[in-house]
């Protein structure tokens, strides 16, 4: 490959095309306005063969005028046009340039991160001996020109457009790793040369940790370094040697050298460097040539990096030594604070005696944790949102807490500032909010980075959230419609900023492929099955960690940028810890999920200015909102249904106490029969409400026949609430009898709570949208979810109560059971005289001004025809609502008089022809 041809891309990054649009064609000349110009000619030529004049002809010259006038116009816009045109394609390959820079920046980071130098190693002391570069067995020569992954395509030949694409292709100032497997030889003067030299072999030594690689020095003048370094032990490993140009070469698996220019190389080298100038070099790697700009290091900064690894080194074998011994977060040093825009480290344990962090952003976006039951896996979450807490404030980072292993794993956490919200397995309905919530929050940070252009959240004002499950397995489970949410959010979480922690007992059949693709950042506690182990982080040693209690705790992590797995100590955080961190957290994030509505909301706090009747406070999750629901005030009316308790009574309390006229018809027998009878008589005047409560029970209450009559009257009047004008609204406790033929013909209908899922799915709701023990009031309505106002306390209507009869002068007729003796005694003690029917020859005789009863029961009257005759006709005559079978026999009447309820000492009355009422023979509460 040339020099001045970059080499293939070692990385990945957002490969899709950027295009160029296509260029203004070079503009068409105007054409000549030939029929303009011959029309003055032509006129010209008209007025002189028909005047004569001569002078006529002088409007001939207009024609060229107009054709000269006519072409500099068309000359002019075609420029105008076209420097519009050039406008537009500059300022859209701006914008390409600066996207193309854009995605060169972002490849240049994961080039670095992939394959960091010294001074990469140095800035992030986390990433020495875990660096990618080390599984690769590569080293940065220097930074000089790759293939770049991004593509330009431009549709014309335009210089500009083609110098733009052809820069794409080209990565400028990258890190060029290449393997160092064949040896190295660094030619140059020999100060320069040993410096560089230097830092390719303290990349080995801080990519390698002690025991995977060897390296040791024959040049003496290397030696004092390289030896205090803790890969100069034997090991057995991989072996490199520094040997000196011009002696036969040492035992080695890799050889590097220095030498001055000009002096015979060795064969089978596989680097060349050749020093070009002060900091530059020319590098020969096969048929691949790269100039880069070179790193070096100083004798004395190499032996300080080296005592510096031997430290490490030591404090490694300590901590190893004293593995199970206890870590408390408190006492371990926190990492170099970044803003969230940057990242999110925070070290949650220890590692080979030294703290080990882990950054969710750059580590991530997203985690995947494992372990089995009792392998601390609750106890890892607890600590790394804690030290997450504890690190950052509300205005960085935030969390949504999901425990489906029984509702207390996250009970510590739930009092800090951060957490906007705690799911648990315990509660049926929190989960399905929690997703709506989360799309809800997809959608708002969306519209975010639309509004600013943005395409991350680093550019933007806008915490991080991160979202924390422990058990994913039983969350899936129980809400399959959530997986496919979260696999959005695996893909597109680290732009919106959100990021996902989810814990599992196990990986496999658990968590799909495209998802834990998308967890670079693995963490593997002890798990029952090898395969496991090897799915989540890449070796089957979390199979084979300890069981015993000391050494829960223990886990194997892997980041995204890791070739192997850190064996980690992972820290316990106590109560103190969680208390400190919600000390100065800063202010209440904004709630990535609403709470549930209140088991009560009062009607005075939910006043609407928009017409309507408010109904109560509904619930949407999908909005992040809770807003009054407002029935509107032209309606037909609304169903109620619900169990015993529900609440169904004071939603229909609500709505009257917002409406100025209207109906009652409760649940008394007698005075539903009545409102009944009044409503089919006269219908009210249009917008006019009319509430049935218990509506299905309304006929229940009734004898067979009334109950018909009473059925058929509530079904005509809702049938013709709309041609009427007027609104019903009816309560239910099931959709049987009158109430299963009336449902349909409501507009809406809101279910209150039911004792079971069967009798919530017949009242007409969703099987998922059951609640067990849902408080009073709270409904669905249209598939929304309802708590119901409660009205200001009134004074309950107290109906019409009924007239005790007294017997009137003359004679009057008694019709009852035999042995009642309770209204005739009362009577008697008032001047009455009561006789039996069949007493006296001439009954109907009375003195002037008396008062006499005649009494006696069906079968008497019925034996005398004549009297019963003449006091249905001429006199008065009440009939005991026990004798309500005989009534028709003994009145003749066709007509159902009104529901009087037997044993409460109802009657009717029958005088001078006019229509029966209902009174009362017998005192009582309501009379």
């Amino acid at each position: 490959m040339s020099a001045g041809s970059p080499p293939p891309p070692l990385h990945t990054a957002d490969a899709s095309t950027l295009s160029l649009p296509p260029r203004p064609g070079a503009p068409a000349r105007p054409p000549v306005p030939w029929l303009a110009s011959a029309v003055p000619v032509v006129g010209a030529l008209g007025f002189w063969a028909l005047t004569g004049s001569v002078f006529a002809l002088w409007f001939a010259v207009l024609g060229p005028l107009i054709a000269v006038a006519g072409i500099a116009d068309g000359v002019r816009a075609t420029r105008r046009a076209r420097r519009a045109a050039e406008r537009e394609a500059a300022e859209a390959l701006a914008r390409v340039r600066a996207d193309v820079e854009r995605r060169h920046d972002a490849e240049r980071e994961t080039l670095r991160t992939r394959h960091p130098d010294v001074a990469g190693h140095l800035a992030r002391p986390d990433r020495i001996w875990r660096s990618g570069s080390a599984g690769e067995g590569r080293v940065v020569v220097g930074t000089g020109d790759l293939a770049s992954v991004t593509r330009v395509s431009a549709s014309g030949s335009h210089p500009d457009d083609l110098h733009v694409a052809q820069a794409a292709r080209t990565l400028t100032g990258a890190p060029v790793a290449l393997p160092l497997a064949g040896g190295c030889v660094v030619v140059g003067p020999e100060v320069a040369a040993r410096a560089v030299l230097r830092a390719l072999l303290l990349q080995v030594a801080l990519a390698h940790p002690p025991g995977e690689v060897e390296i040791a020095a024959s040049d003496g003048a290397e030696a004092e370094w390289i030896d205090a370094l803790p890969h100069a032990a034997r090991t057995g490993a991989r072996r490199i040697v520094w040997a000196r140009a011009g002696f036969p070469p040492p035992e080695a698996d890799v050889v590097v050298l220095c030498a001055h220019p000009g002096d015979p190389l060795p064969p089978g080298r596989a680097l060349l460097m050749t020093l070009t100038g002060p900091g530059t070099a020319r590098v020969e790697a096969g048929a691949d040539v790269h100039e880069v700009d070179v790193e070096a290091v100083g004798r004395a900064q190499a032996a300080l990096i080296a005592g510096e690894l031997t430290a490490r080194y030591a404090a490694a074998g300590a901590g190893a030594a004293d593995e199970n011994r206890i870590v408390q977060l408190a006492t371990l040093p926190a990492p170099a604070r970044e803003p969230s825009r940057a990242g999110l480290p925070v070290a949650i344990g220890v590692a080979g005696g030294a703290p080990y962090s882990i950054d969710l952003v750059r580590d991530g976006p997203h985690a995947v944790v494992v372990g089995m039951t009792g392998a601390g896996k609750s106890e890892l979450l607890v600590t790394w949102v804690t030290a997450l807490c504890a690190r950052y404030s509300t205005a960085d980072v935030s969390f949504l807490l999901a425990d489906f292993k029984g509702g207390t794993a996250f009970e510590p956490l739930a009092t800090l500032p951060h957490v906007t919200g705690v799911i648990t397995d315990l509660d049926a309905g929190s989960a399905g909010r929690a997703i709506d919530s989360l799309r809800a929050e997809v959608r708002h940070r969306e519209s975010i980075l639309a509004r600013a252009g943005e395409r991350d959240i680093a550019a933007v004002d806008l915490p991080r959230l991160v979202v924390v499950v422990d058990e994913f397995a039983a969350l899936r489970d129980a809400h399959p419609d959530l997986e496919p949410l979260f696999a959005d959010l695996a893909a597109r979480g680290r732009a919106l900023g959100i990021h996902l922690v989810l814990g599992t007992q196990r990986a496999a059949g658990v968590i799909r492929d495209g998802l834990l693709a998308n967890c670079a950042l693995r963490i593997s506690l002890r798990v029952a099955d090898a395969h496991d182990s090897t799915a989540v982080v890449g070796t089957p040693d979390a199979a084979a960690l300890p069981g015993e209690p000391a050494a829960r705790g223990l886990a194997l992590i892997r980041r995204g940028t890791d070739t192997r797995a850190t064996r980690v100590r992972v820290a316990l955080a106590g109560a103190e810890d969680i208390a400190a961190a919600a000390r100065g957290a800063g202010p209440a994030p904004r709630a990535t999920w609403l709470p549930e509505l209140p088991s009560r909301v009062g009607l005075d706090d939910l006043r609407s200015a928009a017409p309507g009747i408010v109904l109560g406070l509904g619930d949407q999750p999908a909005r992040q909102r809770q807003d009054p629901v407002l029935l509107p005030p032209d309606g037909r009316g609304l169903l109620v249904v619900g169990g015993p308790g529900a609440g169904k009574t004071t939603t229909l309390r609500t709505i009257a106490a917002q409406v100025p006229a209207r109906v009652w018809v409760g649940s008394d027998p007698e005075h539903a029969w009545d409102a009944l009878s009044a409503l089919a008589l006269e219908p009210p005047p249009p917008g006019t409400a009319v509430f049935l409560d218990d509506v299905d029970a309304v006929a229940g209450r009734l004898p067979d026949e009334y109950g018909r009559a009473a059925a058929d009257a509530i079904e005509r009047l809702v049938r013709d609430a709309g041609a009427l004008g007027i609104r019903v609204f009816a309560t239910a406790q099931r959709l049987t009898g009158i109430a299963g033929r009336i449902a349909e013909l409501f507009p809406r209908r809101l279910v209150l709570p039911t004792p079971s899922r069967a009798e919530h799915i017949a009242a007409g709701g969703q099987a998922a949208g059951f609640v067990p023990h849902s408080p009073p009031g709270r409904g669905v309505l249209d598939g929304l979810v309802v708590q119901v106002a409660v009205a200001p306390a009134v004074a309950a209507r107290v109906p019409p109560g009924v007239a005790l009869w007294q017997p009137p002068e003359g004679v009057s007729g008694f019709v009852t059971r035999r042995g009642v003796t309770e209204p005739l005694e009362r009577w008697e003690r008032t001047g009455v005289r009561v006789r039996a029917v069949d007493a006296a020859d001439d009954p109907t005789a009375a003195e002037p001004g008396g008062r006499v009863v005649l009494v006696g029961d069906p079968d008497q009257w019925m034996a005398r025809p004549r009297l019963l005759e003449r006091m249905r006709s001429g006199s008065v005559l009440v009939v005991d609502a026990a004798c309500g079978r005989d009534l028709r026999l003994l009145t003749g009447e066709r007509d159902l008089p009104p529901y009087a309820k037997p044993q409460r000492g109802r009657a009717w009355e029958f005088a001078g022809g006019r229509p029966p009422r209902r009174v009362a023979v017998t005192p009582t509460a309501d009379t």
